[in-house]
């Protein structure tokens, strides 16, 4: 099967990421052959008029619509799309020139109806966002879920990095209303089908995320709050390790209050940890700064998440409530 690529990108109040991103398409290996779409989410400060300079350099349409979430922008996207297999990207991402060959030379030796790949951070980053980039992605503090060569199969992709076969959407009717969580959702639904989801080795994005620390608390909160959700619509999917950041609160707690209380030895282990984290993310950066600035990613996103999934827990799981009149903010009407 001759294999038609679709991007697909949804953008709200952000024309200057959408400029970063199709100028790096310009340089993506083939990537003109192929149709790129942009979903404009009812943004105020919209990207029409970008869009309309790169008209002449590569094949893209533009369309505007009523903001009602990233998953829906994404499915009104594929609904217009001419490919038969869709490419899911962020707004806040930049290609390698090698992705698009890179992505097909694997479907053409392994076809699978979904796929994901890895976010990196970009040389131009700053270094806060290289800091969240490392607490996000390293295997000492997520254990590489988001993306690793140990985590091939029955990957849950990203929907910063995610391919999606036509027949599959169709099967599937996309994403769902929520948000976020609308990418492992959909993930483990095309997995109930029967199809499989794989993790593509060197398929990466440049992925730049929050650009401050409250919105990146506020992003990573969300991702726990909605963790327990997924879990009462997908338990198959539920992982010990989804309770790694909660279990950390505690371990923190308990060695601060030991320390203070008992013996300052109990603090030990944590400072060890964090001692672990400091040093290689120094070296995976080059930076001791980013390192520094990288345990301070890491308590927040602990933190943020942590709690926010035991809460979450306790009203979903324990308690029974219903999702929607819990957390009305996690989901698009």
């Amino acid at each position: 099967m001759k294999l038609n690529y679709s991007f697909i990108i949804p953008v709200y109040n952000r024309p200057e990421e959408i400029k970063e991103l199709l100028e790096s398409f310009e340089c993506v290996d083939f990537a003109k052959n192929h149709e790129i779409v942009i979903v404009e989410d009812g943004s105020q400060e919209t990207s029409e008029m970008i869009v309309k300079n790169f008209s002449s350099s590569l094949n893209i349409s533009y369309y505007f619509k009523e903001n009602s979430g990233p998953g829906d922008s994404r499915n009104f996207g594929m609904e217009k799309a001419n490919g038969n297999y869709f490419i899911i990207l962020d707004s806040d991402c930049i290609l390698p020139s090698h992705y698009l060959k890179t992505v097909d030379d694997y479907l053409k030796n392994n076809y699978v109806h979904c796929f994901g790949g890895a976010d990196a951070a970009h040389d131009s980053f700053s270094k806060l966002q290289k800091a969240i980039n490392y607490v996000m992605t390293s295997f000492l503090t997520t254990g590489g879920i988001r993306g690793s060569e140990k985590s091939v199969n029955k990957f849950e992709p990203r929907s910063f990095n995610m391919g999606i076969s036509k027949e599959a959407y169709k099967n599937t009717n996309g994403f769902s209303k929520i948000h976020p969580g609308e990418d492992p959702d959909l993930s483990q639904r095309i997995l109930k089908l029967g199809y499989e989801t794989v993790f593509i080795p060197n398929a990466y994005v440049f992925h730049k995320r929050r650009i401050s620390w409250n919105k990146f608390y506020t992003q990573v909160k969300n991702f726990g709050l909605v963790r327990p959700i997924l879990n009462k619509w997908h338990p198959n999917a539920s992982k010990i390790t989804f309770w790694f950041p909660t279990f950390f609160v505690f371990f923190v707690v308990i060695s601060i209050v030991g320390a203070l209380l008992k013996n300052v030895f109990i603090v030990l282990p944590l400072l060890v940890y964090l001692s672990v984290i400091f040093i290689d993310s120094t070296i995976k950066n080059k930076s001791s700064v980013i390192g520094f600035l990288s345990i301070a990613a890491l308590f927040i996103q602990f933190f943020g998440y942590g709690i926010a999934f035991l809460k979450s827990t306790i009203l979903i799981k324990l308690l029974k409530r219903d999702p929607v009149k819990q957390f009305p903010n996690l989901f698009f009407k």
